[in-house]
């Protein structure tokens, strides 16, 4: 069974064409290398080309045989979605509305989208459920919430049968080495404490110290890469078996602060990242920790790598290597 993974040379797009393979499907890898590696594709066919472009998707439906899409390809960094919104409305919005009209145009009906807690906004309680109010702060989690309104509209139009996973915060490394994390430029806050462990990096700043936590620092709900991958294969096998459409968080529902991540990468690596304190930056909450009962639920799925250490450990391992 062919599988559509658009961004699959992409860091959760990689693990989770690896996961596919591994449970028996044959990832077809949709990527134009902007953002992604060409060293990630080592599972499945890769069509190289551009999601905006209509008449390259037709092609790629009718040579392919798909049954099912897990799309990925996006803009991803909240900062610069701010800057410069044009550009993560395009790429997020209207580069998947054309990928839905092929999908229909060639009667694929099943589609796991990645999403993001990015929709909820600043959070008014937490652990975060799904029916907590989305309102986002940034113009990424706007575009994220926007294709999961389409993809509702779609499902009761169409008989589309769509899940949407919302993750958490995303890190780790394939636990066997094969792939890892790697970001031009990096923004992700466990890449950049190992980078000032190897001395990579000056300093590691640490963006508030006076949150209403234990040591002071933010708290966020960290979840492995190699989790998250598991997901979205149960969340294709769930559709492909009649299953109904959801859109589910990801997450353990545990958080850490930043210094317990700091702690962590020094455990892995020996030795004492340096780090220093600098002002909250806008729009960070306090905590963000997500409920996901109903992925347990819904997916039978149960993360297995996401402890703090084992997360840090096969990051710290892949990075090492590099």
């Amino acid at each position: 069974m062919r599988i559509l993974v658009t961004g699959g040379a992409g860091y959760i797009g990689s693990h989770t064409a690896k996961a596919l393979h591994r449970s028996g499907f044959e990832p077809v890898i949709l990527d134009d290398f902007r953002s992604g590696h060409r060293w990630a594709v080592k599972w499945g066919t890769l069509v190289e080309g551009d999601l905006g472009n209509s008449e390259f998707l037709r092609k790629v439906f009718s040579e392919n045989s798909l049954q099912a899409v897990i799309h990925f390809a996006a803009s991803i960094e909240v900062n610069e979605s701010v800057r410069d919104p044009r550009k993560y409305f395009w790429n997020n919005c209207v580069s998947t509305l054309k990928l839905l009209d092929s999908m229909r145009e060639a009667a694929v009906k099943y589609i796991v989208f990645s999403s993001s807690a990015a929709v909820y906004g600043d959070p008014q309680s937490v652990p975060i459920p799904e029916d907590h109010p989305t309102r986002p702060v940034s113009p990424y989690g706007e575009s994220k919430l926007f294709v999961e309104k389409v993809l509702r509209w779609y499902g009761m139009a169409y008989a589309m049968g769509w899940m949407a996973l919302r993750y958490f915060n995303a890190c780790g490394a394939d636990p066997e080495g094969e792939l890892g994390e790697s970001h031009e430029p990096e923004s992700h806050l466990i890449p950049l404490v190992i980078a000032a462990a190897q001395g990579k990096r000056h300093t590691i700043q640490v963006y508030g110290a006076d949150y209403p936590t234990p040591d002071g620092t933010a708290i966020r709900d960290y979840i492995h890469v190699a989790d998250l991958a598991e997901a979205h294969v149960r969340a294709l096998q769930h559709l492909l078996e009649g299953g109904e459409s959801y859109a589910l968080n990801l997450g353990t529902g545990n958080g850490h602060t930043v210094r317990e991540v700091i702690a962590a990468v020094a455990r892995a690596s020996g030795s004492q990242p340096p780090a220093e304190d600098a002002p909250r930056r806008a729009g960070d909450p306090p905590i963000l920790v997500a409920d996901a009962s109903l992925a347990r639920r819904v997916l039978a799925w149960e993360p297995k790598h996401s402890s703090l250490d084992e997360i840090v450990q096969t990051a710290w391992k892949w990075h090492s290597s590099r």
